[in-house]
This record gives C-alpha cells, structure tokens and sequence, in this order.
C-alpha cells in the first residue's frame, strides 16, 4: 500500500524548493540528531577500520548493551536473545519472514502504521485491520482477539505506543490480549519503537509479561539516528538461529559503523542527553494538546508517548485529503490525513507530529489559527 506521509514530504519539499516556508508536521522523524559523543565514536571506529562485516546478528558488546537496557523497562534479557538488525524495519522483514507462512492471518488494528502491512504482505501473509476505538485507546483489545480470530489467523502486531496515536496500552489490558492470543497458540509482534519516549509513568516492556514476544526497536526515534539504518529484535531462543540464517541471506549484517557508534547511546552522560531531549518533547505535547482543543481539533485519546497527536477535524472537514492538502498549500503547514493509517477514521483524522522545534509548532499553531479563520 501507498505510504501517503512520504507523498506529503514530497510536495511540501517542492514547495520549500519554490521559497515557501513549509513546517512540516508530517513525517515522524525527530528534529534532534545523534549527540555529538555518538558522532565521535562512528569517526574513531571509521579511522579504526572498524568498517568490514560483522556476525548477522550483531557485535557482541551492543547486543549486550541492549539486553542491559531493558533492565530499565522491568525485562531481564539475554544477550544472545538480541539481534540487531538494519532498523526496525529490517527487524519487522525478519521477524515477518520467521513467523508468517502464506495465507496467514495477521491482525492488526485500525489505525496503524502503514508499512507495517507491506511487511506482512510481502511474507506472503495477509493483514486484518481491526477497527478500535477512542475507549480502547486505538489500540486492539482481548476482546478483538476474540471476536476477530479465524482458522486462519496466525498472530497480532501491535505498536505500544503507537504511531500514529501516541496512545500506549494499558498494562493489564495487555496481560489480557497476551494471554488470548496464546491461549490460541499464536504469536505477537510488539513494536516498541517508541518505548522510551513517555509522557507519564515510566512503562514495562511486554516482555514482562512473556518471553515469547518478538520485540521490535529502534535508535531511530529515542536515539534519534534515522539515517544511521539500526534496529534490534529480541527473541525466544528457538527463533535466534533461523532469523540469524534470515539476516545473513537478506543484509549479511546491520551497518558496522553505526553499530560501533550505537555503544556509546548507552553510556550515562549520553542517556542524560536523551533523557532531556524526552522531556522537551513533553513540553511540546503539554503546549499543543491546549492549543489543539483552542482550534477545534479534537484529541480524542491524549497521547502518552511518541510525538504524535491524532486529531479529528469534523469541527472543520469532512474530508482529511481536502483539508490536509489546503492545510498545505494555504496555511504551509504539513500533517498528514488519516487514510495513511487504516479506512476506519481515515475522513475525519490527521496525524500532527511535533518532532520539530518549540519555536516552529508555535507559528504552526498561529498560521492554523488563520487558516481556520479563528
């Protein structure tokens, strides 16, 4: 399926190319880049040639390093159980290659992100989108697992917190979907991308809650290395051979430098930087959700991680395309409408991303307030 986001970068960049002032609240990539230490140690590893292959599932110390970290979020994890992959969606190709046959069911709820199903698509498999609700926080519920699941439906993939509503899930609402999906022997795919970056209490990994989870990550969104291509799958031990036999075939290794570099994230002068950054990303959400009930854009479940916000526009459209393409062109402001993201609320929602600078979501919000004649 299309990926309607990139399509909006597209046109907003054409027109920064013609001098328009475009602030994009489009594309979720953070306005942060590695911190200048991380920088320093890819230039060492490069001077170093630490530049050649490296095993398929990754150098030995950061595999441990991110085992370390997880501690953090309650999870006790085995080095051997990581494999870094070439981002996260390496990490969804080989976990979607692993455990999807042809035919299989996956579900998945509505609204989520959009690659998510190409992955599935291309292992031969066939996503169900599941509609949710504000009251279930966008996310799939027990319930769903129980109404939803066919012979042929094999597991679920599911993202806490959520791209593209911020909204994570309930901890004890997802020991209840964990629990239905294992009763009928499938598999779960969590996505915890976004995992570090929180808004209230700090969150529990689902690996809390079982082992045999297969976790999704990234150093693009907390770590704030897009680029840099690096991810991580943690896995039950039965699945760390054939994914790393997967891995050697489809991409020999994950890039070596950023692998070199990716050690020092973790040092404690470093995680200080991310944590301090996590919170200016606080401070832009705890601004814009006031200014969004201002405007009329109504933020049906507030967001407690990310750094997006999903918004419903009745008050103004009926139609997400018209109005993101206006909200484009007249006002130069990007975000994108809520086809991207399932068919269940795609007329009447948008995502807004605030991964830019304080200074900028504020003339966005000043130039939304004109366009809507507020």
């Amino acid at each position: 399926m299309p990926f309607y986001a990139v399509e909006l970068f597209k046109q907003a960049s054409a027109l920064n190319a013609q001098g328009r002032d475009i602030i994009s609240l489009g594309i979720g990539e953070p306005d942060f880049t590695a911190p200048a230490q991380v920088v320093e140690t890819l230039e060492r590893a490069a001077r170093a040639g630490l530049s050649g292959y490296t095993p398929p599932a990754g150098i030995s110390p950061l595999r441990a390093a991110i085992a370390d970290y997880y501690g953090q979020f309650g999870a006790r994890v085995e080095p051997g159980r990581v494999i870094v992959t070439s981002g996260a969606s390496g990490a969804l190709l080989l976990a979607s290659m692993a455990l999807i046959n042809p035919g299989d069911e996956v579900l998945m709820p509505d609204p989520s992100y959009p690659a998510n199903q190409n992955f599935i698509t291309g292992a031969g498999g066939v996503p169900r989108l599941i509609p949710s609700t504000p009251e279930q926080r966008f996310q799939l519920s027990a319930a769903d697992i129980r109404a939803h699941w066919t012979p042929a439906t094999r597991g679920v993939l599911i993202a806490s917190p959520s791209n593209p509503t911020g909204t994570s899930i309930a901890h004890a609402d997802l020991q209840a979907l964990v629990a239905e999906v294992k009763q009928r022997d499938g598999f779960i795919i969590m996505d915890e991308i976004y995992l570090g970056l929180y808004y209230g209490d700090a969150p529990q990994s689902a690996l809390t809650l079982d082992d045999s989870i297969v976790i999704i990550n990234s150093f693009s969104k907390y770590f704030h290395m897009t680029g840099w291509r690096l991810g991580w799958l943690i896995v039950p031990p039965h699945l760390v051979e054939p994914i790393e036999k997967l891995a050697a075939s489809l991409a020999i290794c994950a890039p070596s430098l950023a692998q070199h570099a990716a050690l020092t994230c973790f040092e404690p002068e470093v995680m200080r930087i991310y944590e301090n950054r996590r919170l200016s990303f606080k401070q832009r959400l705890d601004y814009l959700l006031p200014q969004f009930q201002r405007l009329g854009l109504h933020v049906p479940v507030a967001p407690d991680g990310a750094f997006y916000i999903y918004a419903d526009i009745r008050a103004h459209s009926q139609d997400s395309d018209d109005f993101s393409h206006r909200l484009l062109y007249e006002a130069g402001v990007a975000a994108v409408p809520g086809r991207d993201f399932g068919p269940a609320h795609a007329r009447h929602t948008m995502r807004f991303s605030y991964a830019t600078g304080l200074d900028r979501l504020e003339e966005a919000v000043g130039r939304m307030e004109r366009f809507l004649g507020l």
